[in-house]
């Protein structure tokens, strides 16, 4: 596929009249939210302590679900699997096992396969994989002065890849804590501080490919502070204390703060990955770049040895079970209902074990109910509709009670 047959698609979402949404009034804009979670006698007599303007509602209905879409996690419990092997005469390099970190930890992660793939001074490289970990080693690579050829059965829209939700989450279901080697995390640390620097570059360009959000976590009972652990009988690993200084600390909101109709609720900021046009970006840099990607399924690793390349950086990701007979790769299931996208969404929202994220190309809304552990060992990647019903109930329930009350 030639670099000139392919043009940015997504432009920037145009600005939105919130005067206009709000229905050129504040009484007809309080009216479409409906009843919120204080009386109509304290909402008369008590200034209204939030701008009602700040959050737009989310427009959640069964009807307004454009899709639905399953992604397999690839989960190693020693975590990722960053070693080399020889195959003939290539030297391959293994960039893959992630869980549900692949777009978080794929700059760190990439620079650790290429520092190892560079180690034979190679003057051309291939990458086996489009997806999240593909793409960026494949980028890496380039940048360190190499010829760089993607072979891959799909392209990142048809991969898996494409169907992760796109939150920031370097340390979800990255491996077992008490099986991961022991100088792992500092290598995770490392992998995230690379990742994290480098998703910088990417803020403010055309397309958003890269953003911060406000999260909103609303709850009917109080939360205790910090990560909440879920009784299992896995335990996974999880290294965020020691990336705290990354991003800002949860605060509690104050009563009437906030449009949402609950007692307690908390916000934090977060990267969020659109992933459409992230990747784009990504690809399209990588062509322009003099990279070529090639339609090419393999069906087993003695097929590498039939490559140009000396060298070859093997991000297959969840296909790595299949392909390497990899039985340490054991999949999570998840799955998402996608909402038609509102471009004024300004945050996410996580209520009653339901996640949702507005990205551009859709707002993501993820049952989680059951931590860690949801989806474990599950490599069914049919459509469940009552379980994205269930979660868009929840959502629903959620905004009936949005806003103020009007009186």
């Amino acid at each position: 596929m030639a670099a000139t047959e392919l043009t940015r698609t997504r432009p920037l979402a145009p600005g939105i009249d919130r005067r206009r949404m709000m229905g050129g009034s504040l009484a007809s804009g309080l009216a479409l939210w409906g009843l919120g979670g204080c009386s109509p006698a304290r909402v008369a007599s008590t200034p209204l302590a939030w701008d009602p303007r700040a959050l737009a509602p989310i427009r959640v209905a069964p009807d307004r679900v454009f899709d639905i879409t399953v992604c397999l996690r690839p989960f190693r419990a020693a975590g990722p699997r960053l070693d080399t092997e020889t195959i003939g005469d290539k030297l391959v390099v293994h960039n893959y096992g992630h869980g549900g970190s692949g777009w978080s930890l794929s700059w760190g992660s990439g620079e650790i396969a290429v520092r190892q793939a560079m180690a034979a001074s190679p003057r051309e490289i291939a990458v086996i994989g489009c997806g999240a970990l593909g793409l960026t080693a494949a980028t890496v690579a380039q940048r360190a002065g190499t010829k760089v050829t993607i072979y891959t059965r799909d392209l990142l829209p048809q991969s898996r890849s494409a169907r992760a939700t796109g939150t920031w989450s370097p340390d979800s279901r990255v491996g077992l804590a008490d099986q991961v080697p022991a100088d792992f995390p500092a290598t995770w640390e490392a992998m995230t501080r690379t990742s994290w620097k480098m998703f910088r570059s990417y803020l403010g360009l055309p397309g958003t490919p890269v953003e911060w959000l406000d999260r909103y976590s609303v709850s009917d009972t109080e939360m205790a502070p910090g990560r909440r652990e879920r009784p299992g009988p896995l335990q996974f690993a999880h290294y965020d204390e020691r990336v705290r200084d990354l991003t800002p600390r949860r605060e509690t909101m104050a009563p009437g703060s906030t449009p949402f109709g609950a007692p307690f609720v908390y916000r934090n900021q977060s990267l969020m990955f659109n992933v459409a046009n992230y990747g784009h970006t990504l690809l399209t840099d990588f062509l322009a770049g003099g990279g070529t990607l090639k339609r090419r399924e393999f069906h087993s690793p003695a097929e590498f040895a039939a490559l140009p390349e000396p060298v070859i950086i093997n991000c297959p990701g969840y296909g790595a079970r299949a392909l390497w007979r990899d039985e340490t790769v054991v999949p999570v299931r998840g799955q998402i209902a996608w909402l038609i996208p509102q471009p004024e969404l300004t945050y996410g929202v996580s209520y009653r074990d339901v996640n949702v994220l507005p990205r551009r190309d859709g707002i993501a809304v993820q049952a989680v109910e059951g931590g860690d552990m949801k989806g474990y060992n599950d490599a069914n990647e049919t459509v469940d509709r009552a379980e994205s019903d269930m979660a868009i109930g929840r959502i629903q329930e959620l905004f009936r009670r949005f806003g103020p009350a009007a009186g």
